[in-house]
């Protein structure tokens, strides 16, 4: 179970911009103050250009703080900046596999992650190689106004039907209480996206 800071290493930071009250790199030097398992630069939103040029400048911060530092949806942005470990919507996942595969591409992409909202899509971006999850989402969050929570027993099922790491993601809070919750139902973590912005 985590202790403290130590809880910081169960944690994937989830970045996005719109919800700062400073500059945006000054915030990403201080998420990544607290080493934090991983910053997964979120902004999918952005042309792939510009995502390229924001991701190059927040891996810059990542390597000095020796975190981990995940592109999302843009593999060709993560290539271009050095970055080995990418982020996608399952569709995408299943785009970039079919793709890669039928054009014999080789993209340097050492691990993929994949978002999942049932275990029929957790199992089958397992199938497609994706190397670890995020499930949800799991509480009530200002990020999917209306939606419904899936809640515990969702990630549950989501990680006992999967081999690879599960990370819970919605409603989350960066709290030891937070994090040993979801790692008794079997997540290797959670995913923090609106408080991490605001540390």
């Amino acid at each position: 179970m985590c202790r403290g800071e130590d809880c910081y290493k169960n944690i994937i930071a989830v970045t996005n911009r719109n919800l700062c009250n400073r500059p945006y790199m000054e915030q990403i030097e201080r998420i990544c103050s607290r080493h934090p398992k991983a910053v997964l630069v979120r902004e999918k939103d952005l042309p792939v250009d510009e995502y390229a040029r924001l991701l190059a400048q927040v891996q810059e911060i990542c390597l000095r703080y020796g975190v981990q530092c995940i592109a999302h949806t843009y593999t060709y942005a993560a290539v271009q900046c050095g970055i080995d470990v990418i982020h996608y919507p399952l569709n995408l996942l299943q785009d970039e596999m079919l793709h890669h595969v039928s054009k014999k591409k080789i993209v340097h992409i050492r691990k993929k992650g994949a978002s999942v909202h049932s275990v029929e899509e957790a199992l089958l971006a397992e199938a497609l190689g994706a190397d670890y999850l995020t499930a949800g989402h799991i509480f009530e969050t200002g990020c999917k106004p209306g939606a419904a929570p899936r809640g515990k027993d969702f990630l549950r099922s989501v990680c006992t039907a999967v081999k690879i790491p599960v990370y819970a993601i919605g409603g989350m809070s960066a709290s030891e209480k937070c994090v040993e919750s979801m790692v008794l139902c079997g997540a290797a973590g959670i995913c923090v996206m609106s408080e991490c912005m605001q540390w």
